[in-house]
C-alpha cells in the first residue's frame, strides 16, 4: 500500500486532469445538498464563478451527468438519484457515484453523516459513520474500499472509474474484484479518509469552519 501523503498527491492531480474546472464536483455536490432539488447550470456557474458558456462546455465533456428532462442537474460525484452508496445528513439522503465519493461528502459539506451501501461480493449490508475530519464508527469493522486511479484523466469518469469503486465487507470479499482489476487498489476505510481529507485540503474544498 502506497503512503496517504503519495495517495493523496496522485488523487490532486488526476483531479485537476479530469476536469477543466477544478471545483465543479464541489459546487454542484454543495449546490445539490442547499437545494435539495436538481439546480440549474445558471445556479452552478453562479456558485462557482463561471460563465454559463464555461459550465456548459465543461459538462459536455462528462457523459456521466444525472440530468433530469428539463434540463437541469441533479448529481454529478453527489447525486439526488439512488446509487449503491448512500449519505445521510441532517434527516436528507443523497447519494454518491461511487465509495470514495461518499467519503468525501462530510469532508466537503462540512457535515456529520451516515454512510451506507452493500458488499457486491456478499450483498452484506455496510454502515460507515462519519464526521468531517474522521471516521467514527465501521460496521463491519473489516471494510475495505476499492478504487481505481489512473496516472492520466479518462473519457468517463463515472463509467471508466466511480462503477468500479464500491465497498466491501473485508480484503477476502473483495479478491474476485481485485483479480477483475490489477490496476485497481483495496484499502482501509480510515485509510481511504486519510486520503480523502488531504487531498480535499489542498484543493480548497474543504467546508468553512463555522
Amino acid at each position: 500500500m502506497t503512503t496517504v501523503d503519495d495517495e493523496a498527491r496522485h488523487l490532486v492531480s488526476l483531479i485537476r486532469r479530469q476536469f477543466g474546472l477544478t471545483d465543479l464536483p464541489l459546487h454542484i455536490g454543495r449546490q445539490l445538498l442547499t437545494a435539495g432539488e436538481p439546480v440549474t447550470v445558471d445556479q452552478v456557474a453562479t456558485a462557482g464563478g463561471w460563465t454559463i458558456e464555461q459550465l456548459s462546455t465543461e459538462l459536455r465533456k462528462h457523459p456521466g451527468v444525472d440530468w433530469t428532462d428539463d434540463g437541469r442537474i441533479a448529481g454529478f460525484g453527489l447525486t439526488l438519484r439512488p446509487t449503491p452508496h448512500s449519505f445521510t445528513t441532517d434527516g436528507r439522503t443523497v447519494y454518491a457515484f461511487c465509495a470514495s465519493d461518499a467519503l468525501e461528502f462530510p469532508v466537503m459539506l462540512g457535515r456529520s453523516g451516515v454512510i451506507e451501501s452493500a458488499c457486491p461480493a456478499t450483498g452484506r449490508r455496510i454502515r460507515i459513520e462519519v464526521d468531517p475530519d474522521h471516521v467514527v464508527a465501521v460496521t463491519p469493522a473489516s471494510t475495505v474500499v476499492s478504487k481505481i486511479r489512473p496516472d492520466q484523466a479518462v473519457d468517463d469518469i463515472r463509467r471508466q472509474l466511480c462503477d468500479l469503486g464500491n465497498f466491501f465487507i473485508d480484503a477476502e470479499a473483495a479478491g474476485t474484484w481485485t483479480t477483475q482489476h490489477p490496476e485497481g487498489h483495496v484499502v482501509p476505510i480510515d485509510h481511504e479518509f486519510a486520503v480523502t481529507v488531504q487531498a480535499m485540503s489542498e484543493l480548497g474544498w474543504t467546508a468553512p469552519t463555522p
